[in-house]
């Protein structure tokens, strides 16, 4: 949990200026009405985690890198085991952090393959589903090494990139996986965590990367209420996001790449409406 600590500690610095830190929401009783924001990968879950840990009496904890790490072995278990260790991990986190009486917002996107679990951890939680078009998720994870077969490195949970089978993969698919393009294995990405979250069966408030790009009051007055976070401050928060990179895929998928991703997420892209 040293890695925990230090993410906690950053969260902490960050509450004391916005806040003004007080005893009760450093020390006080943990809130358990978490916000997850789940969601693929480069889908904008981290604007919008970050959008909503801004409003007054919320606070954004970023990707607790313990629960990332901890993700595929909590994926194997019973969902009412998975619910009691993550529910110790976050405990951990949050009091190694300071964070107290405050409403945290968790954003790691791997969540979405455990989201069984969260309701039965915290029953008071809301899980928000960010939703962005496949083909445009897979032109921001082609920008990034974590599935490129040549990468040697790790992320901040220390799991390693590279073109290897996740445990989200088809185990009779894990050989394809490996083999695949870059294009289909960042579809496939997109297909996957996606698919977690909206077959998990829980109650998901889902956000469109497109609908907020184009009007962020009309997302934060849908989602407030569920929420229950005031509407103004969540505009505010909402209106900074970045809109130019919606549709980006038309110009910078190649022919090849856009077949293999539709290959891949096709069905999924039309059941979306993304055709």
């Amino acid at each position: 949990f040293v890695d925990a600590t230090a993410n906690q500690l950053r969260v902490a610095k960050r509450l004391a200026p916005r806040r003004g830190a007080s005893f009760r929401e450093r020390f006080g009783r943990l809130d358990d009405r978490f916000v997850f924001v789940l969601g693929s990968p480069r889908s904008g879950t981290t604007f919008l985690a970050g959008a909503i840990g801004s409003v007054p009496g919320f606070l954004d904890l970023g990707e607790v890198a313990p629960v990332k790490a901890a993700v595929p072995e909590l994926a194997a278990l019973p969902p009412e085991d998975a619910a009691r260790r993550l529910r110790r991990i976050l405990a951990v986190a949050r009091r190694a952090g300071l964070v107290g009486s405050v409403r945290p917002v968790e954003q790691t996107p791997e969540l979405a393959h455990v989201a069984r679990a969260i309701p039965l951890a915290y029953p008071q939680a809301r899980i928000v589903h960010m939703v962005r078009d496949g083909r445009d998720v897979a032109c921001s994870l082609l920008e990034k090494p974590w599935l490129r077969p040549s990468e040697a490195a790790a992320d901040d949970a220390g799991l390693p990139y590279g073109a290897y089978a996740r445990f989200w993969v088809e185990p009779e698919r894990r050989v394809e996986f490996e083999r695949a393009s870059d294009a289909r294995r960042a579809a496939w990405v997109w297909r996957s965590y996606v698919t977690a979250a909206r077959s998990s069966g829980v109650p998901l408030v889902e956000v469109r990367y497109e609908e907020l790009a184009a009007d962020p009051a009309g997302t934060a007055a849908a989602i407030a209420p569920a929420l229950a976070a005031p509407v103004g401050p969540l505009t505010e928060a909402l209106s900074r996001v970045h809109s130019g990179s919606v549709g980006r895929y038309r110009t910078e998928l190649s022919a090849e790449q856009l077949a293999d991703v539709e290959d891949e997420a096709g069905p999924l892209l039309r059941e979306l409406g993304y055709a």
